[in-house]
């Protein structure tokens, strides 16, 4: 059965895309800069892949790299995303979308007198999601300028930290690609 539905998922795909053109996919790097509520703010970065379905839908792939500390731990993670692109004007957007995240709890050791104190660092897949809005500016003929802002809804659990359940870990990412049409 789930056979079946990729299968007509990926010829579904085949002929809604089956007329795209060099402009209407481009793929680049991308850097941001992200902050969430109880953390420092960083920038990040990482590649796109972008692709106009229809002059009204279009769809992203991304994966980036971004770290952030809290006050016990620094969190690595690599998101992978996949962002869909409503266009209600050709060169405004409003996004929304869900992520992987890959993500590395690095606690910082603690010394109490002459005993370290340390919890050990654990790698977790966290799923989240997000929504916002942006921009896409042609710059050249073969190359967009995109930029948007997106609030992203994942809520690490730093279960070993007494205290932690009140840390807001939600942040929010403001992203610019470059992006050249294959």
């Amino acid at each position: 059965m789930l056979y079946k539905k990729c299968t007509l998922a990926m010829i579904s795909i085949f002929f809604i895309t089956g007329n795209i053109s060099a402009q209407d996919l481009g793929i680049g790097p991308q850097v941001g800069y992200y902050k969430a509520k109880d953390a420092d703010g960083s920038f990040m970065f990482g590649a796109a892949i972008r692709m106009h379905i229809t002059p009204a839908l279009g769809v992203e792939g991304s994966i980036n790299y971004k770290q952030e500390s809290y006050d016990y731990v620094t969190v690595k993670s690599w998101p992978v995303l996949v962002t869909g692109f409503f266009y209600p004007i050709p060169i405004a957007y409003g996004s929304i979308g869900a992520g992987w995240y890959n993500t590395t709890l690095d606690y910082k050791k603690q010394e109490l007198g002459n005993i370290v104190v340390g919890i050990k660092d654990k790698t977790t897949q966290e799923f989240g999601w997000h929504f916002g809005a942006g921009a896409e500016l042609p710059v050249g003929s073969n190359t967009t300028l995109a930029g948007d802002i997106r609030y992203v809804f994942l809520d690490y659990d730093f279960e070993e930290i007494p205290g932690s359940d009140s840390i807001n870990s939600n942040f929010y990412i403001i992203t610019a690609s470059l992006l050249f049409g294959l």
